[in-house]
């Protein structure tokens, strides 16, 4: 029997990072709003962005994605790093950091439910009970500031409806994006998201340049962080999860987001958080951590582990969980079911053999789950 073992997975190490990232950009999207519009916020920091990940995406090395891949990417280019962006800062015009981290943080539990029928993730207990916990946490922090009379004034109907359609263009940029991950590395897919949705944002440029003209160096420097650390480095750790484990798991993490942007605007940005905040805090803390657990069923696999053609796993599926038997490690791209894979011996595939139908199936190594006692 062949024994072989895959590399570390650094997924919820990424994902941390991603989350504090992306929660300041909350904040410092807020603390530009009166010197940027929308749409040339946007366009700042994207081109920032691009430029920064033009050295790590090595086009020229390379290959570009063509066919289905490329539709993809011009998908969750448009809707995600396009669309997304205005909407969010937009939102922020009229509400402040923390409830706009709240609001847009429905995104994950409409990726997480998608992703359970349309790629056959599945919806394991801990991920629906964390969601569910976490999601609870999310509610008690909105409904805290119209209950705290020192907490910041949220009230704006039309900076909530911004919020809600840029939570749905970052569920369906999430779904678009994992599929796409299959034929291109990480840093490459935040790439090219970057360019679509400078493409997306070019009519705002005439507009940015007159802003960056009357643009104090404050501002000037908080364009370039987003640009920099939220959108190049961010984006660029979450592909790097999202790739490795499943879109619900990779969205209900973000759960922190809120909770980790309500800090921090409370420290720079002077907006104080109302007390019923802090449980709700708590409460997504407690539910992310949930999302996390293993299933009693079996362990996960993780990069770390050692992992043998013939042993018995299960994954899951739309009907529940599924058992059966690692039948191959692809180390090499391959088709199965009509569908092209992309795979290396830093990132293998594992093609498995359903117990119940004698189906085959490919998956990450970190869907499977072992049934060894």
């Amino acid at each position: 029997m062949r024994v072989v073992k895959t590399t570390r997975d650094l997924s919820t190490l990424a994902l941390l990072v991603t989350v504090l990232l992306w929660a300041s950009a909350f904040v410092g999207i807020r603390a530009v709003g009166d010197t940027y519009t929308p749409g040339s916020l946007s366009l700042g920091r994207l081109l920032v962005g691009a430029a920064v990940l033009t050295f790590f995406a090595r086009p020229g090395r390379n290959p570009l994605p063509t066919g289905r891949p490329l539709l993809l990417v011009i998908l969750y280019g448009v809707v995600w790093f396009g669309a997304y962006n205005i909407a969010l800062n937009a939102a922020e015009r009229d509400l402040d950091a923390g409830t706009t981290a709240l609001i847009v943080n429905i995104g994950p539990a409409i990726a997480a439910l998608v992703a359970g029928f349309l790629y056959r993730e599945g919806f394991p207990k801990p991920l629906l009970i964390g969601m569910g916990i976490a999601f609870t946490g999310v509610v008690l922090i909105a409904l805290s500031t119209d209950r705290d009379s020192t907490a910041v004034d949220t009230a704006s109907t039309t900076g909530v409806l911004l919020c809600v359609a840029a939570a749905v263009f970052y569920a369906f940029g999430a779904l678009a994006q994992k599929p796409a991950l299959n034929h291109m590395e990480p840093v490459m897919s935040v790439w090219l998201g970057c360019l679509v949705g400078v493409v997306v944002c070019l009519p705002f440029a005439p507009t940015l340049i007159d802003e960056l003209a009357g643009a104090s160096f404050h501002d000037i420097a908080w364009l370039v962080y987003l640009g920099v650390f939220p959108t190049a480095i961010g984006f660029s750790t979450w592909s790097y999860a999202l790739k490795r484990i499943s879109t619900g798991q990779a969205a209900s993490t973000t759960y922190l987001v809120p909770a980790v942007a309500t800090a921090i605007s409370w420290v720079v940005l002077d907006e104080v958080p109302a007390a019923l905040a802090f449980v709700g805090g708590a409460l997504c803390l407690t539910g992310v951590a949930i999302t996390r657990l293993r299933h009693a069923a079996g362990t996960e696999m993780t990069h770390d582990e050692v992992m043998e053609i013939g042993d018995k796993v299960s994954w899951d599926t739309p009907q529940g969980r599924t058992h059966g038997t690692i039948v191959e490690r692809k180390t090499k791209d391959f088709q199965l079911d009509g569908r092209t894979w992309r795979a290396s011996d830093d990132e293998p595939k594992f093609v498995v053999e359903s117990e119940k139908t004698g189906a085959k199936a490919a998956h990450e190594p970190s869907a499977l789950r072992s049934l060894k006692s």
